[in-house]
């Protein structure tokens, strides 16, 4: 059976690697969104008013599905149309 002695700088390098990684572990990943978003969400993200977009519904710039009484939008349609008024 083979005997292994840690010194001190073996332990050094080891809490290092280990601080290293936890903080890896801890940093906030980019930040995933979800596919759809309900009103509120993008209401919030797009800063507008339920009236403005109700008329972003009507006039067609925002598509959405309906899903019981539920209005969802695509998170990939609100990025678009937040770079298109950039």
């Amino acid at each position: 059976m083979a005997v292994n002695i840690l010194t001190k700088e073996d332990l050094q390098d080891f809490k290092a690697d280990l601080l290293v990684e936890i903080t890896k572990l801890l940093q906030p990943k980019n930040k995933e969104h979800k596919q759809w978003l309900r009103s509120s969400e993008v209401k919030t993200i797009l800063k507008i008013s339920s009236g403005t977009l109700q008329t972003l519904r009507i006039n067609g710039t925002l598509r959405f599905s309906k899903i019981g009484g539920t209005l969802y939008y695509s998170y990939d349609d609100i990025e678009k149309l937040l770079q298109s008024n950039n």
